[in-house]
């Protein structure tokens, strides 16, 4: 097959994995369809879908996006790791959370470092409405020979990244390679270093992969819409009325500003609620006072 042949495909699979993201997980506004389209247009023109993908001889676009998807809905393994200062993590400490997974490799000069600077973005954006501790990010070198603690902890540091709850952890190679197949993870040595799909993958509460995110520069809501879901569909909100009642209303009003860039706490359904509440009430009050017995009578 021709290296034309394999980008057109490759695009191809790309607006098909776009496609499902968006209509699997994001509510977007009738506004906003056409900021969608002109997003997408943008990504397949700049934004390649994966790292190098046309210089490998075995890394294949097509087979990679079916195994990525295939990952959705099944269990991560418990794997452990070692952070950038030495310490021993397992994946079952983040037990309870949800957790974005971004697999680098440090030697990575432009796509990593790109994918992870644009990440901190995102994750800030959706601290701010979601909350600081509302879930935990991790990224994992795949390059277990050279992505040692320090390598991971020089990496940061050259991204700037120094966030609470967010954690850079080295694996070994069989830790890696188990926890790359739980992911739907693909990476191939190349003369460039690593051919990979570039992926973000949502883990939910209880260990099960429960969205990917693709590209370098991805949507906002691509990211925090399925954090958002996760979010305000507390267990221990269920069977409490109140709690899950503020789950609700915290959902459907954290709202995407396209004029902002960023997400906001939409008021205007709690005037709507008060409106028809008002009007209820209303019409109660005459239907009360027009049925009551007439005391001059």
């Amino acid at each position: 097959m021709t290296t034309c042949q394999l980008r057109f495909r490759s695009r191809f699979r790309l607006v098909q994995a776009a496609l499902v993201a968006f209509l699997r997980n994001l509510v977007f506004r009738q506004s906003d369809m056409s900021r969608f389209i002109h997003t997408l247009l943008a990504v397949l023109l700049f934004v390649p879908f994966a790292a190098s993908a046309e210089g490998s001889s075995q890394y294949d676009a097509d087979a990679a996006l079916e195994i990525s998807q295939a990952a959705i809905g099944k269990p991560v393994g418990d794997y452990q790791f070692i952070d950038r200062l030495n310490r021993t993590v397992s994946l079952q400490d983040f037990a309870g959370k949800p957790l974005v997974v971004s697999m680098i490799f440090t030697s990575c000069h432009h796509v990593c470092p790109t994918t992870t600077m644009h990440l901190d973005d995102a994750v800030r954006a959706a601290r701010e409405v979601l909350g600081e501790e509302s879930f935990e990010v991790v990224s994992i070198g795949f390059d277990a020979a050279r992505d040692t603690p320090d390598a991971m902890r020089a990496f940061a540091r050259a991204q700037g990244i120094n966030a609470q709850g967010w954690r850079f952890l080295s694996g070994s190679p069989e830790t890696i390679s188990a926890l790359s197949k739980d992911l739907g993870f693909q990476f191939y040595a190349s003369a460039r270093g690593y051919d990979h799909i570039n992926q973000t993958t949502i883990i939910d509460r209880n260990g099960a992969v429960y969205s990917q995110v693709y590209g370098v520069k991805f949507e906002l809501p691509w990211l925090v819409e399925p954090l958002k879901q996760l979010v305000f569909n507390r267990p221990e909100s269920a069977g409490h009325m109140f709690a899950s009642l503020v789950d609700r209303v915290r959902l459907f009003c954290t709202v995407y500003n396209p004029a902002s860039g960023r997400y906001e706490i939409d008021n205007s359904l709690f005037i709507q609620i008060a409106i028809g509440f008002m009007i209820v009430l209303s019409v109660a009050l005459y239907l009360w006072r027009g049925f009551r017995p007439n005391r001059a009578s």
